[in-house]
Order: structure tokens, then sequence, then C-alpha cells
């Protein structure tokens, strides 16, 4: 599906004619009639042939973004473990090292030497399990957001077959937009009942 683009100015132009009406009074001292009212409300057949979702209200209620935000929160959380683990590990050494020239513990200066390597080894490996979970961390993030974007983006490809809108905007995009022309529930709905199938 192409994606259409309209401008901001150009939907306030739209939206501003689209909702136009005059309404006019007779006021004298014998008679008052009320003026028309105009229509607080325009049917779907009246509004303008485009809508917008809310992506924001999409990405905290659709199953498979809020899955995915789960998993990145077990992931995160597991990398905040290790490395605290790595640091008590470092600490604890480090602690007995300092324990040791206290009391006299290293006969030969190698010794001690042998001990300020190992901790060094200990930095350096807690170093580089920290860059690769946080690489994978990182490469898990990208690939959930694709995943999400790609989802969204081929449900409003199929979505919109059987609507026929000329686009579909994000609201982020806009300045303003008429909430009549807001199709998020619908989308979400779509999309869950979707993601929710395939799950089973």
């Amino acid at each position: 599906m192409k994606r259409s683009y309209v401008s901001v100015a150009g939907i306030a132009l739209l939206l501003a004619a689209s909702s136009a009406i005059s309404s006019c009074g007779i006021d004298n001292k014998t008679e008052k009639k009320e003026a028309p009212k105009a229509k607080s409300e325009k049917t779907t057949a009246t509004l303008p042939n485009y809508r917008y979702v809310d992506l924001d209200t999409v990405l905290s209620r659709y199953n498979l973004a809020k899955d995915y935000n789960e998993e990145m929160l077990r992931m995160q959380n597991n990398a905040e473990s290790q490395m605290k683990q790595h640091e008590n590990k470092i600490k604890n050494f480090a602690a007995t090292v300092q324990n040791k020239m206290q009391n006299n513990g290293y006969m030969t200066e190698e010794s001690y030497k042998s001990d300020e390597r190992k901790m060094a080894n200990m930095q350096t490996e807690a170093q580089r399990s920290m860059q690769n979970l946080q690489g994978n961390l990182a490469q898990a993030a990208e690939q959930a957001q694709k995943t999400i974007n790609d989802s969204i983006n081929a449900f409003i490809e199929s979505y919109n077959k059987t609507r026929g809108y000329d686009a579909i905007f994000f609201k982020a995009a806009t300045l303003y937009i008429n909430p009549a022309l807001d199709i998020t529930d619908e989308v979400v709905e779509g999309l869950n009942a979707r993601y929710n199938k395939v799950k089973k």
C-alpha cells in the first residue's frame, strides 16, 4: 500500500471546510426565531476519507508490544543481576587481598602480584561480560521494535483493504485532527485478535 501524506496546513483547511456551517437568526420585538443548530457530530459518510492512529496508545495496549516490553525488562534485570554478581566477586576478592596484606599473608612479592593479576583479569572479564550483555540487549530491543513495526504496518495495510481510506496518519504527525477520525481502538482490537489467535 502506498502511503499518503497530507500537509498539516492541508489537513487544517480540509477540516475547516468540512465543518463550516453557517447559521442565521431573526430578532425583533414581536418575533424571535432560533437559528438552526449546527450538527455537533458528523456521520461517517461526511467525514474526510482519512483516519489517524495514536501510536502511543497502540504500543501500550498491543499484546505483542507488551510481551516484548516484559522480555526487555527481564533481560535488563538479568544484566543488572550479573553485573552485581561481578561487582560482589571483585569486591570480596579485593577484601581478601587487603586482609592478607594486613596479616602478612603474602610470603613473597610474587604471590601478591599473582593476586593483583587475578583481580585485574576478573575486572576485565566483568567488563567483557557486561559489554556482551548490553550488546545482546540492544540487538534484542532493535529486533523487537522492527517486529512490532512490521506487524502494525502489515495489519494497517490489511485493515485498509476493507475500509478504503486515502490515508491513515499517526496522531503525533498532526497539530490538530478531528477526534472523530480516530481509529485507534479498532486497530488495537484487530491487532490483539490476530496476535492472540497466532499465540494459541
